[in-house]
C-alpha cells in the first residue's frame, strides 16, 4: 500500500493505493479535541516489579527521552511503562536493533535449506552484474562474515578506523542510486572472517542474499514466517531503493512486540512451544566470535548480536543485545531468565547507550533481589 497526501487550507486530503490503484480518498481536518502529547505519565498500576527510582528519574528528564521499559521473567511481563506519550500500540523506530531481526530471517532461511551453509561466497547470491566485483580476496566474503561484521570491507560506519570517504559506509552507500554497487566497489582493509568492524553494509549485502533464496517476496516470508508466528500484526520494514526489505536496519515494532522477539531468543528458538527458529540456529547466534575493532568497549558480536557484561552485587551478568542508534535495545539475560526492553528518543545528545545505564542501575538490582 502507498500514501499520498495533499495540504490543502483546512484539511489534508490523503490518497490511499493499492499498487497503482487508487483506493480512497480521505479528507482529515483539525481535530477540536484536547489531546496530551508527551509529559510524563505513570500508568504502571498492572507490573508486579516496582522501578520507583527510575520513574523519578525519567519524571525529572534526568533520563532524557525514555519512551518505553519492558521487563520478562520466564515469559511473563513484571514490568511495562510508557513515557513521553508513547503507548502500547506505537510502533518504535528499532532503528539497527532490527538487525537481528534481520539475522533471525537468515536462519529461518537455513533452516528450510533455502542455502547450503553459511559458508557460502556471496557471489553466490548477487545478480550476474555485480559479479565484477569478485576477486580473490572478496569471494571468500561468506555468510558468516556478513552475520559477524567481519566481511573485510571498508564499511565501518563510526568510531574507530572510520573511513568517513569509504563508497560502504551507511551513510555513503544510501546516498547512490545502486546500493549494492556501492557496497561492492569499497576496497577491501581485511581477510573476511578474521576480525569484526560495526557497518550496516554487511545486513544489507544478506537482505541480497536472502531475497535471491526465497520464492515469495521477501517481506511476505518475513510475515509468514516470522510475525505472524510470534502473533505480530502492527510493523513496518523499511525498504532498500528497489522497494526490498532493508536488513540494515530501520523496522518499526512495538516494544511488547520486541519484547516477544527477545523472548523467542531466550527460550531457544521457541514461541509458546512451537519452533520458529532451530535451536541449533540460536546457539550459533549467540556465540561470541570475534570482538568488534571499532567500538571503544570491544564488544563481543554474535550474528547480528551485540554481548555485553554488567556488574552487579559483585556478580557478571551477561546480556545478549539488540541494539538501535538513539538507545533501542532488546537485553537477552539468559541467567536471569530475563528479557529487556528500552525505547529511547537520544539520537543526537550522546545519549544513545542511556539503556545500558538504566539497566544496570535501575533494574539488574531489583531483578537479582
Amino acid at each position: 500500500m502507498q500514501f499520498k497526501g495533499k495540504l490543502a487550507t483546512n484539511e489534508i486530503l490523503l490518497d490511499i493505493y493499492l499498487g497503482n490503484n487508487l483506493l480512497t480518498q480521505i479528507g482529515l481536518t483539525k481535530s477540536t479535541t484536547d489531546w496530551e502529547i508527551g509529559g510524563f505519565k505513570n500508568d504502571n498500576k498492572t507490573s508486579i516489579l516496582q522501578l520507583t527510582e527510575m520513574e523519578k528519574l525519567i519524571s525529572k528528564d534526568s533520563l532524557p527521552n525514555t519512551h518505553s521499559v519492558l521487563i520478562s521473567k520466564k515469559g511473563k511481563i513484571i514490568y511495562e511503562n510508557y513515557f513521553d506519550g508513547y503507548n502500547a500500540n506505537i510502533p518504535h523506530d528499532m532503528r539497527s536493533a532490527s538487525k537481528s531481526i534481520s539475522s533471525s530471517i537468515v536462519g529461518i532461511a537455513k533452516d528450510k535449506s533455502l542455502f547450503k551453509n553459511v559458508e557460502q561466497s556471496i557471489f553466490d547470491f548477487l545478480p550476474k552484474k555485480y559479479q565484477i566485483h569478485k576477486d580473490s580476496l572478496k569471494t571468500k566474503i561468506d555468510i558468516q562474515s556478513l552475520l559477524t561484521m567481519s566481511s573485510g570491507i571498508d564499511a565501518i560506519d563510526y568510531g574507530i578506523n572510520a573511513n568517513p570517504k569509504s563508497s560502504a559506509t551507511e551513510q555513503n552507500y544510501q546516498r547512490t542510486p545502486d546500493w549494492i554497487e556501492a557496497i561492492l566497489k569499497a576496497p577491501m582493509i581485511h581477510k573476511p572472517n578474521t576480525k569484526a568492524n560495526y557497518g550496516s553494509a554487511n545486513p544489507a549485502l544478506l537482505g541480497v542474499a536472502m531475497d535471491s533464496v526465497v520464492s515469495e517476496p521477501l517481506e511476505l516470508f518475513i510475515d509468514k514466517f516470522l510475525f505472524q508466528k510470534l502473533g505480530i500484526s502492527n510493523y513496518i520494514i523499511q525498504s532498500d531503493l528497489k522497494d526490498k526489505p532493508y536488513f540494515g536496519g530501520g523496522m518499526y515494532l512495538t516494544p511488547k512486540d520486541m519484547l516477544k522477539f527477545g523472548e523467542l531468543y531466550l527460550n531457544k528458538g521457541k514461541r509458546k512451544s512451537k519452533r520458529v527458529i532451530s535451536k541449533k540456529w540460536v546457539e550459533n547466534t549467540f556465540k561470541n566470535y570475534r570482538n568488534l575493532e571499532n567500538v571503544v568497549d570491544k564488544n563481543g558480536y554474535g550474528y547480528l548480536w551485540w554481548h555485553n557484561i554488567y556488574q552487579v552485587n559483585e556478580k557478571n551478568i551477561k546480556s545478549i543485545e539488540a541494539r538501535g542508534a538513539g538507545g533501542q535495545y532488546i537485553f537477552v539475560i539468559p541467567y536471569l531468565k530475563v528479557v529487556v526492553v528500552i525505547t529511547s528518543g537520544n539520537y543526537r545528545n550522546g545519549k544513545t547507550q542511556q539503556p545500558e545505564a538504566i539497566l544496570k542501575k535501575y533494574i539488574l538490582p531489583y531483578l537479582e533481589n
